[in-house]
């Protein structure tokens, strides 16, 4: 896909995604989803392309390499002011400077809390020595949703209920999206081998998503997506811990389900007019992820975001109130009681540790101690 266009650049609407963006692989666990629907409609597409030769399959036997810059190193090397200006931003974000806390409370064991990024990135997957270690020293893991370590069940809990995947009244995507909008969409799934015929009944949330996870994610997770937190579940089970989860799938998919077609309709189109401006994203937010500068993401992305002299800062607003304050507001309840017996090692995603609403400090508000493990 082509690089941003000057003229799309300016558009707040993209401005817009690009955060959306930002928050989506951080935060929701639900990737592995649309992987395993993903896998499904290619392997359809594999056998309709058998008896019709203008379908055409990708060729997938190399897996895909990642794309993107890193906008930060570009940054450092072309105007290292507004790097300052990033960094100055970022250590103003409470409790942004760390993946792993300690958890402390008079008469509790300690637990700690972990911030993930739902890819299968070996990196990211590796986690550093002294999480690793505590990790394996506790007793109970804490997931965001325990659905991810049975991925067919999953799926089939989803598919089961048409309303949180499947337009409604017979709608399709192309009596959503305009000419123009429905052609490019078209254009870029049948890029990943998706014809669109197989997908035009999905709501957009969903096939966002597909053209949101990188091509290379997609091929490292394809035949065995042990992204991090999936991972830390499974292993759990098989170390005989105890395993408790914060919200379930459907939970996390209505979030997503709720959001008004027109907002879905909007997230999709302008994704697709991102083009490779997404990989330049994700590539930086994963570095950063893996530097443990959580609190740098979202700096990052408003300062591009400023470059383009327009914002949607109230669509925003509401769009991150749903996604992340909510849902933070959510697992902070649920938590306090898991974290009675203590040695709990709690694995969440890391955009929902810092902030004044953020995990951190929602705990601190409940009595407790947090302390950042540098």
């Amino acid at each position: 896909m082509a690089k941003l266009s000057m003229q799309q650049a300016q558009e707040p609407r993209l401005v817009f995604t690009m955060k959306a963006a930002g928050l989506f692989h951080v935060l929701f666990a639900l990737s592995f989803l649309v992987i395993l629907i993903l896998a499904v409609t290619q392997a359809q597409a594999e056998t309709k392309a058998q008896t019709d030769t203008e379908v055409a399959t990708p060729d997938d036997t190399q897996p895909e390499a990642c794309g993107g810059i890193n906008l930060l190193e570009k940054l450092a090397r072309e105007d290292p002011k507004a790097l300052g200006q990033i960094r100055l931003a970022a250590s103003r974000i409470p409790n942004g400077d760390a993946l792993l806390w300690r958890i402390e409370k008079s008469g509790y064991r300690d637990s700690w809390i972990y911030g993930t990024m739902h890819v299968s990135d070996p990196r990211v997957v590796a986690m550093s020595e002294k999480a690793r270690n505590r990790y394996e020293m506790a007793d109970t893991i804490v997931v965001e949703s325990t659905e991810i370590t049975d991925m067919a069940k999953a799926q089939a809990s989803l598919l089961a209920n048409p309303a949180l995947s499947m337009l409604p009244d017979g709608s399709t995507l192309q009596t959503l999206l305009k000419p123009a909008e429905f052609e490019l969409v078209e254009a870029v799934l049948k890029e990943r081998g998706i014809p669109i015929a197989l997908v035009s009944r999905l709501q957009p949330w969903m096939i966002y998503s597909m053209i949101a996870i990188p091509q290379c994610e997609l091929a490292r997770m394809k035949d065995n997506p042990a992204f991090l937190d999936k991972k830390l579940a499974d292993d759990a089970l098989a170390q005989g811990k105890a395993l408790k989860g914060l919200e379930t799938v459907a939970e996390q998919i209505g979030i997503l389900t709720d959001l008004p077609i027109e907002l879905q309709v909007r997230l999709l189109t302008d994704t697709v007019a991102l083009g490779s401006t997404l990989d330049d994203v994700m590539k930086t937010m994963t570095e950063l992820y893996i530097q443990g500068q959580t609190g740098m993401i979202m700096p990052m992305i408003e300062w591009s975001s400023a470059q383009t002299g327009a914002d949607d800062n109230d669509a925003y607003a509401e769009f991150e109130k749903q996604m992340v304050h909510s849902r933070n507001h959510t697992m902070a309840q649920r938590l306090v009681p898991m974290l009675e017996d203590g040695n709990a090692f709690v694995a969440v995603g890391a955009l929902h540790l810092p902030g004044n609403e953020g995990l951190v400090q929602l705990l601190r508000d409940s009595d407790y101690t947090v302390t950042a493990m540098h």
